[in-house]
């Protein structure tokens, strides 16, 4: 601002000594303080307008950024909903052993079996979600329960057998006295 000062006391020092009227100096000078004026006005408007308009862009930059803060603040409940950093969880837990249902807390990092609280039995977690196979079906080890429905099956097939055998029994029974009457009749 103080460079605009001193170049215009420069260009009215400038005016002063190369006009010689005293009136027509009086004159221009006076027109050109009016021209300055004018532009002064002019530049007051337009920093008056951008200062509205820088107003405008900080108000709407501020609301922008309290729903931008909104907007983190709720994804970071998400991420806290989905990936909770203390790992500990809330289960409900049938036994298998004596099928009593109890809740349990459980950090994955840490407890791969729990006891249930009604029989003692310990359960081992399973985290990776794949169930063991048995190839074999005579397995003891298993949480299967492998060699309990070998034992079903094999008296369910012992069961069909043994009507199977009864029927043919039946049969040949039937055959028999079928062949008995027909001799029966020959005589």
């Amino acid at each position: 601002m103080s460079d605009l000062r001193s170049r215009y006391q420069k260009i009215i020092k400038e005016l002063d000594e190369h006009i010689t009227d005293p009136e027509e100096k009086k004159f221009i000078i006076g027109k050109f303080q009016e021209l300055s004026m004018v532009f002064m006005d002019i530049i007051d408007r337009i920093t008056y307008i951008t200062d509205v308009k820088v107003k405008e862009v900080e108000d709407k930059q501020k609301e922008i950024e309290g729903k931008l803060g909104a907007m983190q603040q709720v994804v970071d409940d998400i991420e806290s909903d989905i990936y909770e950093e203390d790992g500990s969880y809330e289960f409900e837990i049938i036994c298998p052993y004596c099928n009593y249902e109890f809740v349990a807390d459980i950090s994955c990092d840490v407890n791969t079996e729990v006891e249930c609280p009604e029989c003692h039995n310990v359960i081992e977690l399973d985290w990776n979600g794949e169930e063991d196979s048995c190839s074999e079906h005579s397995c003891t080890h298993c949480q299967h329960d492998c060699s309990q429905n070998e034992k079903v099956e094999s008296s369910k097939k012992e069961i069909k057998s043994s009507k199977n055998d009864k029927k043919q029994s039946q049969n040949i029974v039937k055959d028999e006295d079928v062949e008995d009457g027909e001799d029966q009749e020959d005589m």
